[in-house]
C-alpha cells in the first residue's frame, strides 16, 4: 500500500510517499481502506522531531481517518466488512490502509461524505474533550477559544453553540468574519486586546473555560480572563517559550490549568472518549447541526505542499488529504 513516511526529521524534504507493507488486524482490530484523512499541527511537529509518534519500524504520520472496513479481527463484534467508519489513531492515517481497535471507530453519519469525514475526528474530539469533559462547559456558560479559525477552533465554536454555551474566539484580521459566521464573538488579536474584550462581553465576570493552543505569554492573560473556578485547558503550544505568571491570581480565582493531549493516552482512555463523543456529539453531526469546516484538499502525493500550506497559517478550518 502507499503511505507517507518520515525519512528522518526536519523540513518537508523528509516526507516521502512510498510502498509499505499492508498491516494485519489484531483480534479486536479492523483493517480500514482509508478514503480521507487530514493534516493537523501535530503532524508538522512530528515531522520536525518535536512530537514523537508511536514506536514503529516505519514512521507514518496521521491522526485521523475515514474509510471502509476491509477486514475484521476474530473477536470483533461491533464492526463488519463494508462499514463506513472514522476515528482517531496515534499515527498511521496518512496511508491507504490502517488498523485500529474497533471501539476507536465511529460509524460515519449519512450526512457526511467519506471524502469529508476524515476531517472530523481529531478536532471535534479534541474540542469536546477539552471544553466539555475536562472544562465542564455547559449551557449558559462561556468559553474563550484561541485560534478560532483553526480546525480545533471551528469545531469548538460549533460544539459551544450546539450545547447552548457562548463562545468568544481570537483570530487574525482575515479570519474574524469566518468565526463570526459560525456564531462566535470574534476578537482580532492583531488590533484588539482579548482580555479587555472578554471583560466587556462578560460584564467583568470572565469566562468559564479557556481552550488554548498558543501558550507563551497567553498563559497569564488567560488567567486574567477566567471567572472564579474557571479552567484553562492547554491542548497545544505554538509558542514554546517559558513565561512567568502569577500563581496568586490562580489561587484567588480558585482556578486551574490542565495540560492535555490525545495521542499519549492509553487505549482504554481513547476508547472512552470516542464512545462518549459518539453518544453525545455524533447525533449533532448526523443532523448537520455541526459539520467539518474544510479549507482545502490535497492528494497524498502532494503531502509536502500540504505541510507548507499549513505552516503558512493561512487555512480556515481543515486541510483534507484525499487518500483514495
Amino acid at each position: 500500500m502507499k503511505a507517507v513516511i518520515l525519512d528522518g526529521h526536519g523540513d518537508i524534504d523528509v516526507l516521502a510517499v512510498v510502498e509499505v507493507e499492508m498491516p494485519e488486524p489484531g483480534p479486536e482490530e479492523v483493517l480500514v481502506d482509508v478514503v480521507s484523512s487530514a493534516l493537523n499541527r501535530a503532524d508538522l511537529l512530528q515531522r520536525m522531531g518535536l512530537y514523537p509518534g508511536p514506536d514503529a519500524e516505519v514512521e507514518i504520520p496521521g491522526l485521523e481517518f475515514a474509510g471502509r472496513v476491509r477486514a475484521v479481527g476474530e473477536r470483533v463484534a461491533e464492526r463488519s466488512v463494508g462499514d463506513l467508519v472514522m476515528g482517531i489513531v496515534g499515527g498511521g492515517a496518512h496511508a491507504e490502509c490502517l488498523v485500529v481497535h474497533e471501539r476507536q471507530t465511529m460509524l460515519v453519519p449519512d450526512a457526511i461524505a467519506l471524502s469529508d469525514a476524515g476531517a472530523v475526528p481529531e478536532v471535534f474530539i479534541t474540542a469536546f474533550d477539552a471544553l466539555v469533559v475536562q472544562g465542564g462547559l455547559t449551557s449558559g456558560r462561556t468559553a474563550l477559544v484561541h485560534a478560532g479559525a483553526s480546525g480545533v477552533g471551528t469545531a469548538a465554536i460549533q460544539i459551544c453553540r450546539s450545547i447552548g454555551a457562548r463562545v468568544i474566539v481570537t483570530a487574525s484580521t482575515a479570519k474574524v468574519e469566518a468565526c463570526r459566521a459560525l456564531g462566535a464573538t470574534a476578537v482580532d488579536y492583531l488590533s484588539d486586546d482579548f482580555v479587555a474584550v472578554v471583560h466587556a462581553e462578560t460584564n467583568g465576570a470572565g469566562v468559564d473555560v479557556v481552550l488554548d493552543v498558543i501558550g507563551g505569554d497567553y498563559v497569564g492573560r488567560n488567567i486574567e480572563c477566567l471567572c472564579t473556578g474557571g479552567r484553562i485547558i492547554q491542548v497545544g503550544v505554538m509558542d514554546p517559550s517559558s513565561v512567568e505568571f502569577s500563581v496568586g491570581a490562580l489561587l484567588s480565582k480558585r482556578a486551574g490549568i490542565i495540560g492535555t493531549v490525545l495521542r499519549a493516552r492509553p487505549l482504554d482512555e481513547k476508547i472512552a472518549i470516542t464512545q462518549r463523543f459518539t453518544r453525545e456529539m455524533l447525533p449533532l453531526l448526523a443532523d448537520e447541526t455541526m459539520k467539518p469546516v474544510i479549507d482545502s484538499r490535497y492528494s497524498l502525493d502532494d503531502i509536502a505542499a500540504a505541510h507548507t500550506y499549513m505552516a503558512s497559517n493561512a487555512n480556515i478550518g481543515k486541510i483534507v488529504l484525499e487518500i483514495s
